[in-house]
């Protein structure tokens, strides 16, 4: 998976990660349950749990996002669900994991979970006490439609329908406790741990996404979504106690990414950051494109920062791709606030340890990757002036937590450098099963009893 959504050489055409029509909705009549792991080439953990326990053992995966249901759980997952929002407020799930939703989840579709998260929004602590994060009403957060400024408290029922009904439900921490809600009945209705074969239950909680890229990752909703999320996990690990056993599962916690402060804020104080103008940018890259090959058509797409050429044409053109490359590097490498360019030679033939390209490296994919690879200066982001973003290979992005707890688990910490690819070998070392068969991290020893 080299994005949430890339260009496809094959399909000339934008295509998303986990977009699969040869599959239904079940629980819409929309095209939001047409979803499947196609476009995922490699085992996860699950898979892995699920061919060690003979298929006996449960995968059951759930997010507020497709993405983040479909891919943790795996190619054979017995189920992944995930919440469609706007007027409906439901479940749903694709038929590639089952024809019709089990009847634990139409009840919790029709119990009114959802509804109930219909409420205002206030601090869920003296907001006083947050003093982690900036003041309350600044320029830099976005505003829901029939909002005059970005403060607590939110009215939610006020605003429902000027703002996609329960869409705003994913923009605040009640989107989160919905999960949790869902992930507790999970575990009860599908008699998780309830027999000789480890199961896994994949939780991806979506909302604090939501909530840092409209506010802003120094806001007071972003702490406060912490703070409540921080009591979701507490009610998770109670019920995994009680229904499972205290000290009979294993989990770990981490993100798939951080965020930048927003630029805007950043200029204020002083620090390195601000916006690029891409479009901008690469309307001058196709104008020097033209200029020395007398033509556009040897480009194909730039998204993603990332460049496509189209490899027929420069080949009928009588050109070298890989002088192409690094001369279309040199080229964008001389915009303003472009920190880096790489081309897809350097990241085929060349084996970076450590840095930036080490990172770039590691997400490279000979077949969906892009011929130039762009990199920004630190703090320098295409994307609106409030609410924050992510995606570079600087430590703002790429610098999350990572917590093991339970079963298996030495107790202890480390300052040692680790990466999100360690996880997987480190949890099969701890469940004693095969690691995923495009493993390319090492397990962390540190860990593990």
């Amino acid at each position: 998976m080299i994005s949430n959504q890339w260009y496809d050489k094959e399909s000339d055409g934008l295509v998303y990660c986990v977009t699969d029509t040869t599959y239904t909705s079940v629980g819409t009549t929309s095209g939001a349950g047409q979803m499947s792991p196609h476009r995922m080439t490699v085992s996860t953990l699950s898979d892995q749990m699920r061919l060690h326990t003979q298929f006996r053992g449960k995968t059951i995966a759930v997010s507020l996002k497709d993405r983040g249901a479909v891919l943790p759980g795996g190619h054979s997952a017995n189920a992944a669900y995930w919440f469609i929002g706007h007027s409906q407020g439901d479940w749903i799930t694709s038929s590639y994991y089952m024809e019709t939703l089990p009847q634990w989840v139409q009840d919790f579709n029709n119990s009114g979970q959802a509804e109930s998260y219909k409420k205002v929004w206030e601090p869920l602590q003296n907001i006083n006490t947050y003093l982690e994060s900036g003041p309350d009403n600044t320029v830099y957060e976005n505003t829901f439609n029939g909002e005059t400024a970005p403060i607590f408290p939110h009215d939610i029922p006020a605003l429902w329908d000027q703002n996609s009904g329960f869409e705003m439900v994913k923009v605040s921490p009640f989107g989160n406790s919905l999960t949790t809600d869902f992930a507790i009945e999970a575990i009860k209705s599908e008699s998780l741990g309830q027999d000789g074969y480890m199961d896994m239950l994949a939780i991806s909680y979506s909302s604090t996404d939501y909530v840092g890229h409209f506010y802003g990752v120094n806001s007071k909703e972003v702490q406060d979504t912490y703070i409540r999320l921080d009591r979701d996990i507490a009610r998770l690990l109670t019920t995994l106690d009680r229904e499972v056993g205290e000290g009979a599962y294993t989990v770990f916690l981490t993100s798939d990414h951080g965020a930048v402060h927003v630029p805007a804020y950043l200029k204020e104080n002083k620090i390195p950051g601000g916006y690029l103008k891409l479009a901008g940018m690469n309307s001058i890259f196709r104008e020097f494109m033209k200029f020395r090959y007398g033509t556009t058509d040897i480009l194909k797409n730039i998204s993603n920062w990332q460049v496509f050429l189209d490899h027929k044409v420069i080949a009928n053109l009588g050109l070298n791709l890989r002088e192409v490359q690094e001369e279309l590097a040199n080229e964008y490498l001389g915009y303003p606030h472009i920190d880096r360019v790489f081309t897809g030679y350097q990241m085929q033939l060349n084996v970076a340890e450590l840095g930036v390209s080490s990172l770039l490296q590691n997400g490279y994919h000979q077949k969906r990757s892009g011929d130039l690879l762009i990199v920004p200066e630190p703090g320098y982001v295409d994307y609106p002036v409030k609410g924050s973003t992510h995606g570079s290979p600087f430590m703002y992005d790429t610098h999350v937590p990572l917590i093991f707890y339970g079963k298996g688990i030495r107790k202890g910490e480390t300052s040692r450098r680790t990466h999100i690819a360690d996880i997987a070998p480190t949890m099969a070392t701890i469940l004693g099963i095969a690691q995923p068969n495009g493993t390319t991290g090492r397990p962390i020893d540190e860990a593990s009893e």
